[in-house]
């Protein structure tokens, strides 16, 4: 089997540091394995993307010295593949709709215990004030792609996915060759309390998108048949999410491989509206791709 990765940037600014040591990596490892590098432009928020920031993506790449074959696959493509996997969770009873705003979620989740409300990996752990009245009300037809946005059901999506837990009855695990923030690494395990506590009833459709990056991705990567998915660790703790949709809807698990994220002086993750170190501003001062490397650690 081919080994693939991928790097899947969104077209809503300049590439940056971080970019470059997250796309070399994943280059450089698949060239070493006489494997495939894929592009994909994951532009699913329409109102952010910009097609001279894709135009951009391309230069910035072509210049490090990446390539990799045609079409490029991009998301905005797909939404009938998204909206076809929601229909599929939806007559499962997997989702519901969400009325909340950011809000109402922080004051619902913060109201019962003093101090601030539990981070997940999609945010604020939402408290299920929508799950419960959906299920008071009774079920009905799945709403207007983008009118509203969609939840997972997390309680009902492990018991649908009983079979991902098999040790213990209660354990799964994905594989990683690389390393988690806390230096996971391995066979990384995660349970089924650990994804009701931690994780929570996160969004498979936002509003005006009509799918959300975790959907998006785990469906891509199965259609690019990426075997191994390089990405930074601030994406570590999503896995369990990825991994659990890639159960529910029959796809397979890759191979992960997290790595260190790139920060300014102040120890800070970069940002893209941080330009100061915009791939393009090093090339356009006289940088070269070796430079890049050399910045970035490799």
């Amino acid at each position: 089997m081919t080994l693939v990765t991928r790097f899947a940037p969104s077209p809503t600014g300049p590439l940056h540091l971080g970019h470059a040591y997250s796309a070399i990596l994943a280059h450089d490892f698949a060239k070493s394995k006489n494997g495939q590098f894929l592009l994909r432009i994951e532009d699913i928020d329409r109102s952010r993307s910009r097609p001279e920031w894709e135009t951009q993506i391309y230069d910035d790449l072509h210049w490090l010295g990446l390539f990799w074959p045609e079409p490029v696959l991009c998301q905005s493509t797909r939404t009938a593949i998204y909206d076809a996997a929601l229909d599929d969770l939806w007559s499962r009873g997997l989702l519901y709709p969400c009325s909340c705003n950011r809000k109402d979620i922080a004051n619902a989740a913060s109201a019962p215990q003093e101090g601030a409300p539990l981070l997940g990996p999609d945010g604020i752990i939402y408290p299920g004030t929508c799950r419960t009245r959906w299920k008071q009300q009774g079920s009905s037809g799945k709403p207007r792609p983008l009118s509203i946005p969609l939840r997972l059901d997390m309680a009902e999506a492990l018991q649908q996915t009983s079979s991902l837990f098999q040790i213990d009855k209660n354990t799964a695990w994905f594989q990683e060759i690389g390393e988690g923030p806390g230096a996971e690494s391995g066979g990384v395990r995660f349970t089924q309390a650990e994804m009701l506590e931690t994780v929570g009833d996160v969004v498979l459709s936002r509003r005006d998108m009509g799918t959300s990056y975790h959907l998006s991705v785990v469906l891509d990567d199965a259609a690019q048949k990426v075997t191994h998915v390089v990405r930074g660790q601030d994406l570590f703790e999503a896995t369990r999410i990825h991994v659990l949709l890639q159960a529910l809807l029959n796809l397979p698990t890759p191979i992960y491989l997290h790595h260190r994220l790139i920060r300014d002086q102040a120890g800070k993750r970069l940002a893209k509206r941080d330009d100061a170190r915009a791939i393009a501003k090093f090339r356009d001062e006289g940088a070269t791709p070796e430079d890049i490397r050399a910045m970035v650690g490799l």
